[in-house]
Formats: C-alpha cells, structure tokens, sequence
C-alpha cells in the first residue's frame, strides 16, 4: 500500500484551502440529486408500477427465470446494485491510495453513474429489466464515487475542523435535493400544462438528475488536488486486493468495531431513504405530488439539522450526538408503523422528524471515521466505510423486500427496520473513540 507524502491539510485559513473545501461541497451538491430524486423519490414506485405492468396473473415477474413478486423488484435491485459495488469499491479505493490519483477515478465513477441516470428517460412501457439494469450501474458508481469523495476530507480540513466541513458538505447536498425537487414538483404536477404525460414527466425528472449531476461535477473536478504516493506498490489482482485491504484493517480493531457499528445503523437508514415512497404510495395511498412534498421537507429540514447537529457535536462530541440520533431514529420510524392510510399530514409530521436527524448522523458519521484512519490510507479504508454505507446496505433491503414478499404488509417491512437502529447504537456506545483515534495515528480533537 502507498503512503500519501502529505497526510496534513493546508495551513488553516489559507486559500487553497478554503478552495478545496468548497469545490468538495460542490460533489455533494452535484450527486445528492440523484439520492433524493432518484432513489427516494421517483424511481422506487415508477420502476415497482413498470415491473406490474410487466408480471404476469400472479403478480411476479421473471427476471433470469426467478419468480420475484413485482412490489419486491425495486428492493432487490438495490441490494443486487450494492453487491455490485463491494466487489469493486476495495480495489479503486487500493489504487488512489497506491497511485494518488483519486481525480480521474472520481471522474469516472461520477459520469458513469450520471449517464446511467440520464438513460433512465428511456425507461417505459414494461421494460423492468433496462430499469434494474440502469439502478444497479448508477447506485453502483456513485458507492464508488463517494467513497473518493469522501476521502479528500482529511486532505482538505484540519481534525478540528472536519464535524463543521462535513457537515457543510451534507448540507449543501440537501440543499441541491431540495432545489431540485421543487423543478420536478412543478414539472410532475403540471405535466398537462406543458404538454407531456404523467409518465413522460417521471421520465424527465429521472433524466434531469443525472445531467444536473454530470455538469456540478465539474467544480469539484477542477478544485480538488490529488496528492501522488511516495512509493507505489505493484497492484494486487482481483480479490487479493480485498484480503489485503481486510487483514490491514485486523491491525485497528476498534475502527473495524466502529465500522460495525455504522455499518449496522446505516444500513436502516440507507433502507429508509430508498424504501420511503413505496411505503408511501403503496400502503398509505399517497399520490406522488404528496410523496413528493414530503421528501421536499426532509430536505429542507435535513439542511438545517446537519448544520444543529454540527454545531451539537462541538458541544457534547460526535459520538454522543449521533446516539442522540439513533433514539430520534427508532422512536420516528416506530411511529411509522402507525400511521394512517391516506392521511397525508401525519405522513409530514413523520418526515419532519426524519429530516432533522438525517443529514447530522450521516455527516457526523463521517467526520468521526475521518478520525479513525491511518495516515496514508484515506481512500482504501474509506472503501471499506463506504462498503459499510452502501455495501451492507443490501440486507435492510433484502430484508425489507422479504418482509412484504412473506406477508404483504409494507407495515411489517416498515417495522422490521427498528431492529438496525437499536443494535447499531448498542455497538456504537460500546467504541471508546478516544483510543480509537490514538491507536489509529491521529490527534484525538477536544470534543469527540
């Protein structure tokens, strides 16, 4: 493995500096379009309605001869798309590390997700299989991606500085999300007006995103410095790259204890985000604008709760802020289980409480890894806490999909996602971060 020749970022204050991080904030202002109009909002019960179309008397369609019921065809695209992404994201992560060269490899990732999305216009009729096709590559390259992004954190922002700098990032993207959703709001409720159908209106919304995404990409493309390798290893083939990645990480038990942690209660929230408007639309019998308003108040609310929560965290550190979190989350997504059909304002109330805890644990979430790795090994253990982040986030779905392939009840899928957050805060009360960040090489900041 390459060590970095410069692990410091620069001198605090300088223009350089300040430079990097705001074309770093420009990455997630660029790809958290797709999350929210992608992801959470359009594809779930576009492509679910585009397999019904699809599936035969019973209700299933047959994508490689496997009877899937089709309600269960989105939940399991994004499972397989994540699967996908593990196999690849160790060994991009090994090769910027070992090279240097994040840039070109973000750049790459970035506009292979964005072009996927902008296919997605081509998605109509019964063509369920282009549309998992087109979810798998997009999800998959943007794992890859924002594991690179995330690995210029501690490059750009001093230990002190990396809660606010992260959390300014998470904000921006909530903010694009939120931009963008009330372009789509206006186009998908007066799709008449201007002369295009329901679908045809999903479809450019779709499409919308990846272009957004393509074009904001450039800022941070062009602001962002990659740092060469002093020395560079030969490349280790395949899976072998994998087993080194994992038997280095042996080396830091307690990153590895707190990636098990994150690994755990993200994985809820990751099911959460892409899970919503099918909960939504199809057991409460939500319309679409409705879905739509929602996700609109988490983001605008997620804006305002990463920043809160930032500003938390210097207080009382990141880790006791993100248990705080967890409780939020458990007792907001219990409450899911009872809400009523077709009672559109209890469905705000339930995302208000969503958006104030979603954007601070994630943000912090990475603020505090951040801590936890050792010099020279940025984007190689960032593979692995993406890994957690997208990686094992197959099983939320996975598990979300079975529940309502057993039992027809998205309340009971709904439900069974407590568990994540209730064991991942288990685990994560239990890392003492403080020799977490010693044992890693790091300074322990005053408030952790």
């Amino acid at each position: 493995m390459g060590t970095d020749t410069v692990r410091t970022p620069p001198a605090d204050g300088t223009a350089e500096l300040r430079s990097q991080q705001r074309g770093w904030y420009f990455y997630d202002w660029a790809c958290s379009v797709y999350s929210t109009s992608v992801l959470t909002v359009f594809l779930g019960p576009y492509l679910t309605s585009v397999a019904e179309s699809a599936a035969d008397a019973d209700g299933y369609v047959h994508p490689l001869g496997i009877p899937v019921r089709a309600g269960s065809f989105f939940a399991y695209s994004v499972s397989l798309s994540v699967i996908v992404a593990v196999l690849v994201m160790p060994l991009v992560g090994a090769a910027a590390d070992r090279t240097g060269r994040k840039k070109p490899l973000l750049a790459a990732a970035a506009y292979l997700g964005a072009t996927a999305t902008t296919a997605m216009f081509f998605l109509d009729g019964d063509r369920y299989l282009l549309g998992g096709a087109l979810l798998i590559v997009a999800n998959a390259a943007q794992s890859v991606a924002m594991m690179l992004y995330n690995s210029y954190l501690p490059q750009i922002a001093p230990p002190e500085q990396r809660d606010a700098v992260s959390s300014r990032g998470w904000a921006f993207g909530y903010a694009a999300g939120s931009l963008v959703l009330v372009i789509n709001l206006v186009l998908y409720t007066g799709h008449d007006s201007f002369g295009v159908s329901e679908s045809t209106a999903v479809r450019i919304c779709l499409a919308s995103a990846g272009l957004w995404w393509g074009a904001f990409a450039l800022i941070p493309l062009r602001r962002l410095r990659d740092r060469r390798s002093a020395t560079r290893e030969a490349a280790l083939p395949g899976f072998r790259q994998l087993a080194a990645t994992v038997r280095d990480m042996r080396r830091h038990p307690l990153t590895l204890a707190f990636l098990l942690a994150y690994l755990v209660y993200n994985d809820g929230i990751q099911t959460v985000i892409s899970q919503a408007s099918v909960y939504g639309s199809e057991e409460l019998g939500l319309g679409q604008s409705t879905l739509i308003g929602a996700i609109l108040l988490v983001q605008v609310l997620a804006v305002a709760g990463a920043l809160t929560m930032g500003r938390l965290a210097r207080t009382y550190g990141a880790k006791r802020t993100i248990l705080g979190s967890l409780i939020a989350w458990t007792l907001t997504l219990a409450a899911g289980y009872f809400l009523p059909a077709g009672a559109p304002v209890w469905f705000f109330v339930l995302a208000a409480g969503i958006g104030l805890v979603l954007g601070g644990s994630q943000a912090l979430s990475r603020s505090l890894f951040s801590h936890l790795v050792p010099p020279g090994k940025e984007a190689e253990y960032f593979s692995a806490y993406e890994m957690s982040d997208r990686g094992m986030s197959w099983l939320g779905p996975l598990l979300f999909g079975l529940t309502y392939q057993l039992t027809g009840s998205y309340r009971a899928a709904i439900i069974s996602l407590v568990g994540f957050f209730v064991i991942g805060f288990a685990l994560l009360a239990r890392v003492p971060v403080r020799r977490a960040i010693e044992e890693a090489g790091n300074p322990v900041p005053d408030k952790i």
